[in-house]
């Protein structure tokens, strides 16, 4: 039995791609997978291991001794092949090559573009720590095996393999899906980290323009940030789960099925960042048949609006978001045509058993 390792010392050890879709795929492909991930203590669960990493204190040290533990206890394992998925492990997946292992690297995110969403930095700050990883991360990146999770991310990348985010497609009954109760007003959610960059306010403002609906915010979100929002927002009409915390996949799922949601939410606002990414919460929204509304960008309109699963707006325009809800609380049979629209498009296209077969043609050709 071929035996990976998969390394990360940002994630949750459960996090959806790392967790739920790659390493489970792995495993139940008949690879022994050992996740090492920061967690209370080491535990198995469906075929695979999650090796415990000290929590570190502070990002310095996670950035710096946390690697070090990381690396060596990677090391350790005796594996046939490495796989990483934090920029800040580079050093850790340099030296497992140095040692002649097969190291592949995961790029989640577009860390140049995402290192100047760091409001925790001075704007000049940022530029320079951006312009100076990219040249390091794209250098490093020819020493690996690598995997991204976006189209777009090729064009610095042109050596990767492309793994998208697709959710996992549902194993529901139908008369579940439309069973679900709707509620006697018009009530929104989003799902996912929740941050500024991510229309954590654009969503909050919704309901100055919508006085009978209630908005659900479901993920981790600082505790700073979720001070602000529930400052200005009426705390009887606005829900936030996941202060400070990590929200299970788990839960999230609960949300999807406790009600007919009248939208999934996405308005995220236009920058670099944001511009041209393909949204997993779209995937997840249309997978259990929830109508969409989301920012009009080119690429989010292609997935929404050719299967006509959902609606698309300016997101800097609450009156505009605000009258696509209400379009589709005044519409519910248009609205449920939505939600099942974006259910086939996901059975048939959206999800990740197609990826899976593209994550293991991959580690054939390595291993």
């Amino acid at each position: 039995m071929r035996k990976v390792v998969h390394i990360t010392t940002v994630h949750n050890p459960f996090d959806n791609r790392i967790f739920h879709r790659e390493c489970k795929t792995l495993a139940a492909a008949g690879y022994e997978v050992v996740l090492l991930a920061e967690h209370s203590s080491d535990e198995s669960h469906e075929n695979l291991s999650i090796r415990a990493l000290p929590s570190a204190d502070g990002r310095l040290a996670r950035m710096s001794f946390g690697v070090w533990r990381a690396f060596r206890m990677a090391f350790a394992e005796r594996a046939d092949l490495y796989h990483f998925h934090d920029p800040e492990l580079i050093p850790a997946g340099l030296l497992l090559r140095l040692l002649g292992k097969r190291v592949i690297y995961d790029i989640h995110e577009d860390n140049l573009t995402a290192i100047r969403q760091r409001e925790y930095l001075p704007a000049w700050l940022r530029v320079l720590i951006a312009k100076t990883f990219a040249l390091t991360e794209t250098g490093a990146s020819y020493f690996f095996h690598v995997i991204l999770a976006e189209r777009y991310y090729a064009e610095r990348f042109p050596r990767g393999e492309t793994i998208l985010n697709y959710a996992r497609f549902p194993d529901l009954d139908e008369a579940q899906l439309a069973a679900r109760p709707r509620a006697e007003h018009p009530r929104l959610i989003y799902t996912g980290n929740v941050k500024d960059y991510r229309g954590a306010h654009h969503h909050a403002r919704l309901l100055d323009h919508l006085p009978d609906a209630e908005v659900f915010l479901v993920g981790r979100c600082d505790p700073d940030l979720a001070a602000n929002l529930q400052q200005r927002a009426d705390p009887s009409r606005f829900h936030l789960d996941g202060v400070d915390t990590y929200v299970p996949h788990e839960r999230i799922v609960d949300y999807y099925l406790r009600e007919r949601w009248t939208a999934g939410l996405a308005l995220f606002p236009p920058s670099p960042h944001t511009l041209r990414k393909e949204l997993t919460k779209l995937f997840e929204y249309m997978a259990y048949g929830i109508p969409i509304l989301c920012s009009n960008f080119p690429n989010l309109r292609e997935i929404v609006e050719k299967p006509h699963c959902g609606l698309c707006v300016d997101p800097d325009n609450p009156a505009e978001a605000a009258e696509a809800v209400r379009y589709l609380w005044d519409h519910p049979e248009q609205a449920r045509q939505m939600g099942e629209n974006g259910r086939e498009a996901a059975r048939t296209t959206y999800n990740w058993e197609t990826q899976a077969k593209k994550l293991l043609n991959f580690y054939a050709g390595i291993i």
